[in-house]
């Protein structure tokens, strides 16, 4: 079981941000860490529920609140209630999202348990988009993004990314287009950056999360296991 956590971050425009962590109950030795990103939803249950996960799978993770700015630390919106979310969604940027990167990655490479050069990024939806950015931003050594809509608004950093890249979508997704995929996809290939994409034909957006009416256990249990097996790849090989 994993011994998760709540703590603060200092972040460079004098903001504070609200973060989750969950860190492995027994670990021989440093661990790897990972960077957990939010859906639009707020750190909620659902991705409180991956950080232990990840924990389990032997990862120190840290998910911060990316949406410090606008809301109240703790904020939890129903994933039937989009409208309520949406003002703290158009107010997010990428000036501010690689500052809460920044710190979040800091206090994770700070970690006496925690292997400095072995950090990687995991991020749902809108958090999907982030672990993009935050590839680009960061030395990690892999990142991950689950149905991350709006990342073909970001194609142009493809040549800033640092670690191999697993990118997942629905074929059933109405939220993200094929040629937003395809955006995102030649973007990275033009810039010869290693990547995974992996298209689901059978399933929706958010098909990971078991709290949504989207979900769908095979699709998840399938992404889920590549997911663990890229990242012990990859920090394995990470210098």
């Amino acid at each position: 079981m994993s011994s998760p956590n709540s703590l603060s971050l200092s972040v460079s425009d004098g903001t504070t941000m609200q973060a989750y962590t969950a860190q492995p109950a027994a670990a021989n030795g440093a661990v790897p860490g990972i960077i957990l990103l939010q859906e639009a939803f707020g750190v909620n249950h659902h991705i409180r529920s991956v950080a232990d996960r990840l924990a389990q799978a032997g990862y120190a993770v840290v998910a911060p609140e990316l949406f410090h700015r606008t809301a109240a630390p703790g904020l939890e919106i129903p994933y039937n209630d989009f409208p309520s979310a949406m003002p703290h969604y158009a107010a997010i940027n990428n000036d501010d999202l690689t500052a809460d990167l920044q710190a979040a990655h800091a206090w994770l490479t700070s970690q006496p348990g925690v292997v400095a050069d072995k950090i990687g990024s995991i991020g749902f939806c809108l958090g999907g988009r982030v672990s993009f950015l935050a590839n680009a931003v960061l030395p990690l050594a892999a990142a991950v993004s689950y149905y991350g809509g709006g990342t073909e608004q970001i194609k142009d950093r493809a040549a800033d990314l640092h670690a191999p890249h697993l990118f997942f979508w629905g074929g059933l997704d109405q939220h993200i287009s094929k040629e937003n995929i395809a955006e995102v996809i030649e973007a990275v290939d033009a810039a010869k950056k290693p990547y995974v994409n992996t298209v689901i034909s059978d399933a929706d957006h958010g098909f990971h999360c078991d709290e949504r009416p989207s979900y769908n256990p095979a699709a998840a249990h399938e992404a889920w296991a590549l997911t663990l097996a890229f990242f012990a790849d990859k920090f394995k090989t990470a210098s």
